[in-house]
């Protein structure tokens, strides 16, 4: 008998709408020194809180988010800064440990 399998995107996009797992998920993606990685991490939180939503409340057009956030995106620090106030985030450096 085969059980129910669980839908990775499903489960992945219900826990990126929470806040707390979307911050720990960016910090992640910046750990991978990648800003591929990045910038799919924020994709992937804009899909999960709807990609249009979003791109409303960042005052930004869907089109050129949906640039930005590509594997060839090379975004503005003032498109990321409104991308991340769309979502309910903001930057923050810390101190780096040695």
């Amino acid at each position: 008998m085969i059980g129910k399998t669980i839908n990775y995107k499903d489960t992945m996009s219900e826990a990126l709408r929470d806040p707390e797992e979307a911050v720990a998920y960016l910090n992640a993606a910046l750990e991978e020194n990648s800003k591929e990685a990045f910038l799919l991490a924020l994709r992937n939180i804009a899909d999960a809180r709807g990609f249009v939503n979003v791109s409303k409340k960042a005052k930004l057009s869907r089109e050129s988010m949906y640039r930005m956030l590509s594997g060839k995106g090379n975004p503005k620090l003032s498109s990321l800064s409104s991308l991340l106030d769309g979502l309910g985030l903001k930057f923050a450096v810390e101190v780096k440990n040695q």
